[in-house]
């Protein structure tokens, strides 16, 4: 499973010009999973998202975690897993199929009490990065 984290002023995401879901302060999470998840991996990264210390302190070092006060959005993003080290159009094989990712970025999205986009349809993502903080977590 991999999880694109920005930590974002506020983000927000729309399907056919309907915004599904918004939120200010906190992260957004794009989420991947691939064939070997589980829903013990998934738990795993929800609460290693929800622990990470990228948000600043009082004294300006980032050192707080999510905490109450912020916000979750999760999108599903299977192009997370897609490989471009041959030719140039990316394979997507590692993605997992649909009826196994969904239960689990479910799973996930419930874990941090998210918003989420819609699963496997086609969004519009906007964000306002805060910092901006980027990080890559992969759990096998």
């Amino acid at each position: 499973m991999r999880a694109l984290i920005q930590r974002v002023a506020r983000a927000s995401v729309s399907v056919e010009g309907e915004t599904v879901a918004a939120i200010d302060a906190g992260l957004l999470v794009l989420l991947g999973v691939t064939h070997t998840d589980d829903e013990a991996t998934a738990d795993r990264l929800a609460d290693k998202v929800a622990a990470l210390r990228i948000f600043e302190d009082a004294d300006g070092k980032m050192n707080e975690p999510l905490g109450p006060d912020r916000e979750v959005l999760v999108v599903s993003q299977f192009t997370l897993y897609g490989d471009g080290r041959k030719g140039n159009r990316p394979s997507f094989v590692a993605a997992a199929r649909p009826e196994q990712a969904e239960p689990l970025y479910e799973r996930f999205r419930a874990r941090l009490n998210a918003q989420g986009g819609r699963f496997g349809a086609h969004m519009e993502v906007e964000l306002v990065n805060d910092g901006p903080v980027t990080l890559l977590l992969e759990l096998p």
